[in-house]
């Protein structure tokens, strides 16, 4: 067994690869520090493009990133597995056991140890324990999930438009998203964005494509926890474009084939997508008396530490750090850079017994994208308040978020060569997948 100071990452999202390259590259040539990271996946994809995998205009196959690669170029360890439990008190963690698709064991339980654990495990949807939500609904919690998702587009296309003899025969692809905050929203947009490029090849297939996408959401309006003028704005496009709005709606039910609402409403669709809320994932309930609050996430303090482990550190989505006015910091793809970002110099110091510096959240605004027609959103800072963006300017602030993200794991002139070999990869590659 090494001697060395074991630092364990737990979750391979954009908090937890950031901080496990920059602690890599830090201490490649320490041979006294070990990091290591831990994911159940393979790869790795920003999640706010879910949404585009999921629509079919976002290659995953192109754009993940291996988490084997990334790991042997800077410095790190990785191991697959999805936490399971924690054990505090003899500083370990076990891994579930890992079962191919044909249900034959690839790998049995296991047990890492570490001296610094970091938790970044993100979240997943939250059903509130609506009836039918887990039977019926899709998800875009994962890649892989949003890859279902995209298949199960491709076939109900396929089947209700394939099948019809003529055009008066033809039925609607009725999608119905619940949940209107960023990811639902985008989505939606996305979609109506899908019909209209599937009609481009109304020469070829004879067929025009008549798809119906609805959003509910429960609050009064959509983009709850956003700005009411983001959602204003953003209410006029999705209408324009189409798409049915219906808020003030508490959904109660979903069976195969439609969506019941509190008010007795009900919508039919062939494809309901759950977007309604998150929680952090059950395995946090395992983990030897570590506080969480009421949706699981763990409760941290201001140097992000746990709240019961000096030795325990949590980040990103599955982390609960005080904010303002009595509000969590939001789960948001900036909180999660932020947070890394100071965990990588918090730990450094935490290896050297020193003092940690405190998490200040700075909110730099919010951006809603809707795909190819506009992107609307507010930047904010130090020295600007407020400020209101719409148009070419807001994409490509929203554009550059991701560049931000590639920055942090390969360097400029890496993401640079990248930016340029997909500007000419989209030259020659239609602009969604359609298998």
């Amino acid at each position: 067994m090494s001697t060395a100071h074991q630092i364990l990452i737990i979750g391979g999202g954009a908090a937890g690869l950031a901080l496990a390259s920059r602690l890599g590259r830090h201490y490649k040539r320490d041979n006294a520090v070990e990091v290591t990271l831990v994911d159940q996946q393979l790869t790795h994809i920003w999640k706010p493009l879910l949404h585009e995998v999921a629509a079919g205009s976002f290659d995953p196959n192109v754009n993940e990133i291996s988490f084997l690669s990334q790991a042997k170029r800077c410095g790190f360890q990785f191991r697959l597995g999805s936490l399971q439990s924690i054990n505090r008190e003899d500083k370990h963690i076990v891994l579930a056991a890992i079962s191919g698709n044909d249900g034959e064991l690839i790998n049995k339980e296991r047990r890492l140890h570490y001296d610094t654990l970091v938790l970044a495990i993100g979240s997943i949807s939250n059903d509130f324990s609506v009836p039918g939500v887990a039977e019926n609904c899709l998800y875009l919690d994962t890649t892989q999930q949003a890859e279902n998702f995209h298949q199960r587009l491709v076939k109900t296309y396929t089947q209700v438009f394939s099948s019809a003899t003529d055009a008066a025969d033809r039925q609607k692809l009725n999608i119905a998203i619940i949940g209107a905050g960023a990811t639902g929203v985008e989505l939606a947009a996305q979609l109506r964005r899908i019909a209209d490029l599937l009609d481009s090849y109304m020469d070829i297939t004879g067929q025009t494509v008549n798809i119906d996408v609805s959003i509910i959401e429960g609050a009064n309006r959509i983009l709850p926890a956003l700005p009411e003028y983001l959602s204003t704005v953003t209410t006029t496009q999705l209408q324009q474009l189409g798409i049915n709005i219906l808020t003030g709606e508490s959904v109660t039910e979903i069976t195969a084939t439609a969506v019941h609402t509190a008010s007795g409403k009900t919508i039919e669709c062939n494809i309901p997508v759950w977007a309604a809320g998150i929680k952090a994932p059950g395995a946090l309930n395992n983990t030897q008396g570590l506080e969480t609050n009421k949706i699981n996430q763990l409760l941290v303090r201001q140097t992000l530490q746990t709240t019961q482990d000096d030795n325990i550190f949590a980040m990103g989505d599955c982390a609960a750090c005080a904010w303002k006015d009595g509000q969590w910091i939001p789960p948001r793809a900036q909180s999660a850079h932020q947070q890394a970002k100071m965990l990588a110099k918090s730990i450094k110091l935490h290896l050297k017994n020193k003092p940690l510096p405190e998490f200040k959240y700075l909110d730099y605004g919010s951006l809603v994208s809707l795909g190819h027609y506009t992107t609307v959103g507010n930047l904010m800072g130090k020295v600007i308040k407020n400020v209101r963006i719409e148009g070419l300017i807001a994409r490509l602030v929203y554009l550059s978020l991701y560049k931000m993200h590639q920055i942090s794991l390969f360097g400029h002139v890496r993401t640079g060569l990248f930016t340029l070999s997909n500007l000419f990869r989209r030259s020659v590659h239609p602009e969604i997948k359609l298998h």
